[in-house]
């Protein structure tokens, strides 16, 4: 009958997954339309990625029944959803860098005894596709020498490639430019207009309001709201994730006096690769935050390491307080020099040991927690117990091991044992790599409030951040790294999310 709404391409019904005593899904159901884009929406450990694992194939639910194009789909089968049109571009690329494009698009589509590669058709139907969708990419290129912006291409291409007819993107714009954002929304709205529907999974509210014409948001398993974007803003967006008010960071007017300088880069140089170093001068001061843009990979990982003492420069010269900065993690931790890595699970917590040993890994050689080569323990334990109350560290006691911890405790846990010092002083120098990333929207408000704090009682904080609402919000300089080159630090008012977009692609000059 004409203006009858046409049946949902999928169909979710009270999908319920169990692990042990923890719900991660609790009788969610949705529906996703014919060209809707459905921003999927929660806190870390909402039950975000448990979902589309299940609607992947990677997980079997204990109750519950998928329907994709009005047929059920059998669960647990990552092969029968990938049949049914399901693809998935998941937040860290799965490319093989020593490939090209079209090697990685066919890898897997052919059959392991087929006598010959139909590599002339596989190019033809990659090429159709990339033209119909606008992802045009070269078939030859090595994915090695690709932008981030062409690798996600790649990705998104793979998955159009098998047939996709539902898309998942998981924090599609985590590592791309403005530029690259727009683009890739542009790409979008494309494959909208020629019928395709798409999840959008995303902790950027602004994105999501863009983009999608509906959210659902999950809260501690649950759906605890849907709505049409039209009808609501990114404030309630972030009260209904985390079930209160969550206040934005509040930026210091600019000062005129010059903060004393704690640490000095001169003209520093790093090894070679990708990961380096080149010619990097840089002055961080007290009480300032120094905001460094990039996308990542371009040598923020190599200026991280170098002030935490895990790398040590081959050219050029690094003061802290006027003395030479030495590539030795205890001597700088006993320097006031704190850190924040990138990589909580893999470098930032021991996972296996209990939060109480994590709390206190990084000054064990303090006589406050050893003594004659034993550990303190009741001191230890003290101190770790002070990090858990005041940094609101919640989901596993002080025995339990650091990996029970979601993404947002454990980056408490890091910041606690970075900020909190035994002796109730604040850090001289803070070197916080990406310390929001992937956390939800009330965890990086908290994140976030927390080196505003340290930077007013005094501390120099050094901010690395693929996120430009971030580097805008609280950088009082900022600076940007391309090719492991950093263009001069100005004040924030003197950058643009353009101007920012375009030194981050490479196309300002650096010194």
């Amino acid at each position: 009958m004409e203006g009858t709404a046409a049946p949902p391409v999928l169909r979710m019904q009270g999908i319920t997954r169990r692990f042990g005593s923890l719900v991660a899904n609790d009788d969610i159901s949705l529906q996703l339309a014919p060209g809707e884009v459905l921003g999927l929406l929660g806190e870390n450990g909402a039950g975000k990625s448990t979902l589309v694992s299940i609607l992947f194939g990677h997980y079997t639910p204990d109750a519950g029944r998928i329907e994709v194009f009005g047929r059920e789909l059998p669960l647990g089968q990552p092969r029968a959803a990938l049949a049914a049109g399901i693809g998935m571009v998941h937040q860290h690329f799965t490319l093989a860098d020593n490939l090209t494009v079209l090697d990685n698009v066919v890898l897997g589509t052919e059959r392991f005894w087929q006598p010959f590669s139909r590599r002339s058709e596989a190019r033809a139907r990659l090429l159709e596709v990339g033209r119909r969708f606008g992802l045009g990419v070269a078939p030859d290129a090595l994915v090695g020498t690709l932008s981030v912006g062409e690798r996600q291409r790649v990705e998104i291409l793979k998955a159009l490639y098998r047939g996709a007819r539902i898309l998942i993107l998981d924090e599609p714009t985590a590592v791309l430019t403005p530029q690259e954002s727009e683009a890739l929304f542009a790409t979008l709205a494309g494959m909208v207009a020629q019928g395709l529907s798409i999840i959008f999974i995303s902790h950027k509210l602004a994105e999501v309001l863009r983009v999608a014409q509906r959210v659902v948001v999950l809260r501690a398993g649950r759906v605890v709201a849907q709505a049409a974007t039209a009808q609501t803003h990114a404030s309630e967006l972030a009260r209904w994730m985390v079930g209160q008010e969550v206040a934005p960071p509040q930026a210091r007017p600019s000062e005129v006096a010059q903060r004393p300088v704690v640490c000095a880069l001169q003209g520093v140089h790093t090894g070679s690769g990708r990961e380096r170093l080149a010619g990097v001068s840089l002055e961080l001061r007290a009480g300032e935050i120094t905001a460094v843009a990039g996308v990542s990979g371009n040598g923020q990982l190599a200026l991280a390491e170098l002030l935490c003492g895990l790398r040590a420069a081959s050219a050029g010269q690094v003061l802290l307080a006027g003395e030479p900065l030495r590539a030795q993690p205890a001597w700088l931790v006993a320097h006031g020099v704190a850190r924040i890595p990138e990589d909580r699970h893999g470098v930032g917590v021991v996972g296996d040991l209990p939060v109480w040993e994590n709390a206190v890994s990084e000054r064990l050689r303090s006589p406050l927690f050893c003594r004659g080569g034993w550990i303190r323990r009741q001191a230890a334990r003290a101190h770790a117990r002070a990090i858990e109350q005041a940094f609101d560290v919640r989901g596993a006691g002080l025995d339990a091991p650091a990996r029970a911890l979601s993404g947002g405790n454990m980056q408490k846990l890091i910041l606690g044992r970075a900020l909190h010092a035994p002796d109730g002083g604040t850090p001289r120098l803070i070197v916080a790599h990406q310390p929001t990333w992937g956390l939800d929207v009330g965890a990086v408000a908290y994140v976030q409030q927390q080196l505003l704090a340290a930077r007013d009682a005094g501390a120099a904080v050094l901010l690395i951040s693929d996120d430009l609402d971030e580097v805008l919000a609280l950088g009082d300089q900022v600076a940007v790294m391309h090719g492991g080159h950093l263009t001069p630090a100005r004040h924030r008012q003197d950058w643009t999310r353009e101007s920012i977009g375009m030194a981050m692609a490479g196309a300002v000059e650096t010194a």
